[in-house]
């Protein structure tokens, strides 16, 4: 099969439930066969129309001949020595994105990413360095969670390996609402991956016309990348803080959580000595949090060549979290895995074919720095 033929293909990854009842609703087929398809892969892994044996012959016959199961390609596999699994997957046109697997006594996190690249330049991220290159389509998001479901298999210790999936992979989740949206009505859809609503979260630098979308579109947990709690400081790290300030983001936090029982916001804050851990800014944060149901999420900063930051001090991270916890907040200060084989949280790189030019303007700091 030629290549233009197999782009012709629909790939039946890029279709959550609704999607694949509609495909075959529109070959005059039954939509109950897409029940069966999903079963076969997301329950069984087949990507082979022809082992689908509940299926008559002519129909996968004929599905071979309009459709595709096409995932995204493994190119290099790492394993750290705390156990922390990377993968670095292929993508059509000499993109790559990376994908880890952290497993913890009672759970295994997988961290999915959504773009190739970054459209947002947040000033402590590794990932922003490369520029940005394209979205990543259904089928290459939810790939990432079959693809490691394989590998690890779907049981680890007679438990589930894959019991938690978060989107803080690289890209900015929101900003490819309409192929994140089906990828995770795949995660959640009993027929697909059967997470519950608080096993899939989706983490933001802060959209807010977009979270409001996510509330109305698919039930998951909800993750803000705040890092600051005042916006003069904000604009700094996160510069989409000028479009929406902090005062709008927490309303849009609000109004996610309202009528949801027993929800909560995670806001995530990386730890940058002296830029945002002075005992001022754990007060400020007491302040801005405490009227949205929500936990804290310390993250030691992980440095990356030519990283203009370096990590606050433990004695300053403890400190820092001993303040909000007295003031209220629920804190846990993350673990930090996978460093050795660069997987830690805004580590992930992959291989981006820029569009951006960030990337060049980010080689060309690191000569400047080496040559001085």
């Amino acid at each position: 099969m030629t290549e233009n033929a197999k782009q012709a293909l629909v790939n039946l990854l890029d279709l959550d439930e609704s999607g694949l009842r509609e495909f075959f609703e529109g070959i005059d087929e039954k939509p109950f066969r897409a029940t069966q398809v999903m079963k076969w892969i997301y329950h069984h892994g087949v990507t082979d129309f022809s082992a689908m044996t509940d299926l008559g012959k002519d129909l996968r016959q004929r599905l071979g001949s309009l459709a595709c199961i096409t995932l995204p390609t493994i190119l290099k596999q790492q394993r750290s020595n705390d156990g922390t699994v990377k993968w670095m997957l292929g993508l059509p046109g000499g993109n790559a994105v990376e994908t880890v697997y952290i497993p913890e006594a009672n759970r295994g996190t997988l961290c999915v990413s959504s773009q190739v690249g970054c459209a947002l330049n947040c000033s402590f991220c590794s990932t922003a360095t490369q520029g940005f290159s394209r979205n990543l389509m259904t089928s290459e998001i939810i790939g990432q969670v079959f693809l490691a479901a394989q590998a690890l298999g779907h049981e680890r210790n007679g438990k589930r390996a894959i019991t938690n999936v978060v989107m803080m992979g690289m890209g900015e989740p929101l900003l490819n609402f309409d192929a994140l949206a089906p990828a995770l009505n795949l995660m959640r859809d009993d027929l697909g991956y059967g997470f519950a609503s608080r096993r899939v979260t989706v983490s933001t630098a802060g959209l807010v016309p977009m979270i409001d979308r996510l509330r109305e579109s698919v039930d998951v947990a909800l993750a803000v990348s705040l890092h600051a709690p005042i916006d003069d400081l904000r604009v700094q790290l996160v510069p989409l803080n000028k479009k929406y300030p902090i005062k709008e983001l927490m309303a849009a936090c609000q109004r996610y959580v309202a009528g949801r029982n027993k929800c909560q916001v995670t806001f995530e804050y990386t730890m940058m000595g002296g830029i945002n851990d002075f005992p001022e800014h754990a007060r400020q944060l007491v302040k801005l949090l405490r009227r949205v149901p929500s936990k804290l999420n310390i993250i030691p900063f992980n440095p990356y060549p030519g990283a203009r930051y370096s990590c606050s001090s433990p004695e300053r991270i403890e400190a820092f979290k001993q303040i909000v916890m007295r003031g209220g907040l629920i804190a846990t200060v993350r673990k930090t895995r996978g460093e050795d084989i660069d997987a830690a949280c805004g580590q992930l790189v992959g291989k981006v074919r820029d569009r951006t030019r960030r990337q060049a303007a980010h080689n060309a700091q690191l000569a400047g720095q080496a040559s001085a």
